[in-house]
């Protein structure tokens, strides 16, 4: 029983992880530990396994996008979500993403620092296979890195990089709030009083795990209106955050939208990428 004590490392690590909620950590775990590694202990275990890393990637990669919103809104308005409006947003978001306190408030002590980074959003935009367009949004410390890096990604998927303008014309740039339907004013009245603060859809829409959420969004020029007529209501928002929403979609068969798909994906993957926004449902 030579492996019993990797197995006890293993659930231990996993344990561990799980409390903290440290996805770095979980990466880290499962290069460093031969059990959580290679496959040992059957074909269950390796399919929760695989689950559980997928979600910790998916989280890893949330948390890492907050970090970075943090840092431009110090850097914009300042360390105090009570005056920064667009630090208040992160921080209600990164609520949602069950991110640590202590690392939210680590994000915005660095933010703040002299040698914090500085990054740029960067809007970058193109064709998947099969025509679908795509708009990027990044936010990077280094443009040269990251222009080459998209045009890679579309030149190995066959797709193509455009120049501006060639798609965003087809999305719409919108504010985009999430709530818990628990609690609020019959919705008919909640859209009668918010149409005035630049409420443009209200509708029902649902979260991650399927759960019911109510849906509002706004041109974005009206974003912090609208963001402030809540707020007086009392209402704190899920995710609170800009969008582009395209104007129309579009359908494929299975491989064809796989194709799309396989893009999307990689270029998610990437540190500096921030969203990805397509048409295709």
């Amino acid at each position: 029983m030579e492996w019993f004590p990797e197995v006890v490392r293993a659930a231990l690590i996993v344990r561990l992880v799980a409390r903290h909620k440290d996805p770095p950590a979980a990466a880290h775990a499962q290069r460093k530990c031969p059990v959580l590694w290679r496959a040992s202990m059957g074909r269950i275990f390796e399919t929760r396994k695989a689950g559980m890393f997928a979600r910790w990637n998916k989280m890893a990669k949330a948390f890492t996008r907050i970090s970075k919103d943090i840092t431009m809104a110090v850097k914009s308005g300042g360390t105090n979500p009570d005056t920064n409006p667009a630090l208040r947003r992160c921080v209600q978001n990164a609520r949602s993403a069950n991110m640590p306190k202590d690392k939210v408030e680590a994000a915005i002590k660095r933010a703040a620092g002299v040698d914090a980074t500085t990054y740029e959003t960067v809007m970058y935009e193109g064709y998947a296979p099969h025509g679908v367009p795509l708009l990027i949004e990044t936010a990077t410390d280094n443009i040269v890195r990251t222009v080459g890096n998209v045009r890679a990604y579309f030149n190995k998927f066959h797709g193509n990089l455009a120049s501006n303008g060639s798609v965003s014309f087809m999305f719409s740039h919108m504010g985009v709030f999430r709530l818990a339907p628990e609690g609020l004013p019959p919705l008919d009245e909640l859209e009668l009083e918010l149409i005035d603060h630049g409420l443009q859809e209200l509708g029902e829409g649902s979260g991650e795990k399927g759960e019911k959420q109510i849906v509002l969004r706004c041109a974005f020029s009206d974003f912090g209106h609208l963001q402030s007529a809540l707020e007086a209501k009392g209402i704190h928002p899920l995710l609170a955050e800009s969008e582009y929403i395209p104007t129309t979609t579009v359908t494929l068969d299975e491989e064809k939208a796989k194709d799309v798909l396989e893009l999307v994906d990689r270029l998610d993957q990437d540190d500096d990428v921030q969203r990805v926004f397509h048409n295709l449902v």
